[in-house]
């Protein structure tokens, strides 16, 4: 099931942004708190329910398995996949256990949706060329528009 976020999900949020930044299996990782107290992994949960802000979290029974959301960024605090400042960028996490399993799929297209509803012409995002995600996002229609620092910037039109 996919539902809405909402401001009681920002610790869940924080979980799933964890495991996007640090997707690589075995990779040393440091704790949650210390990623977060990085200001650009936080921009992307920081004053979560701002205007532009919208997610969506997939619950399968339990508690939360995976979340997507986006956010407007500024040119002066811009993300990772930073277009512009009316294109709003977009993070997708899901729980470790539960990947390959349709989670993601399912959790982007309720989120393109939703940023269709809201009236946004095209959504951005940054992945590693080697990230399992960035096929998602190409079937989804991403494409490529820059690289740097070892990652794409992909966009969508909606």
């Amino acid at each position: 099931m996919i539902r809405p976020a909402g401001a009681a999900d920002l610790p869940f949020l924080e979980a799933m942004l964890f495991e996007a930044a640090y997707w690589r299996a075995g990779a040393r990782r440091p704790g949650l708190q210390q990623a977060l107290a990085k200001p650009e992994v936080a921009r992307y949960v920081e004053g979560w329910g701002r205007p532009g802000d919208a997610g969506v979290l997939a619950v399968d029974g339990g508690p939360p398995v995976g979340a997507a959301w986006y956010r407007l960024f500024t040119a002066a605090l811009p993300g990772y996949g930073f277009v512009d400042e009316r294109t709003p960028e977009l993070t997708v996490g899901v729980v470790a256990g539960e990947r390959g399993r349709g989670v993601g799929t399912a959790l982007l297209r309720a989120l393109l949706e939703s940023a269709h509803d809201a009236g946004f012409e095209r959504i951005s995002l940054s992945v590693e060329p080697d990230n399992p995600a960035a096929r998602l996002y190409e079937r989804a229609g991403f494409t490529r528009v820059g690289a740097g620092s070892g990652a794409w910037t992909m966009l969508a039109e909606l």
